[in-house]
């Protein structure tokens, strides 16, 4: 799996979990020179609170793009760090 936003790659693996449609990528597949944090959470009852990255690539940046759960509740404790992606951010096999 391969997650892409403008133009490069950003993550790559052949190992995602999926959890809600969404492909969660383990932390090291990332490519984390295009990764900064974001002061962006969200709360899922049973996943629990998620923090965010931004993607900064080739001058662009896409704002609280990624997300992970740092310190999952336990149901979820099998994407603990995996990161998973939205706001146009393609991901394909």
């Amino acid at each position: 799996m391969k997650a892409i936003w403008n133009d490069k790659i950003v993550a790559e693996t052949n190992n995602t979990i999926v959890v809600e449609g969404n492909h969660y990528f383990p932390p090291e597949s990332i490519k984390k020179e295009y990764f900064s944090d974001s002061s962006y959470t969200t709360f899922c009852p049973w996943k629990g609170k998620s923090s965010y990255y931004n993607l900064e690539v080739d001058g662009k940046t896409n704002e609280s793009a990624a997300w992970y759960y740092p310190q999952p509740k336990e149901k979820a404790s099998h994407i603990k760090d995996h990161v998973a992606f939205w706001k146009g951010v393609e991901v394909s096999s």
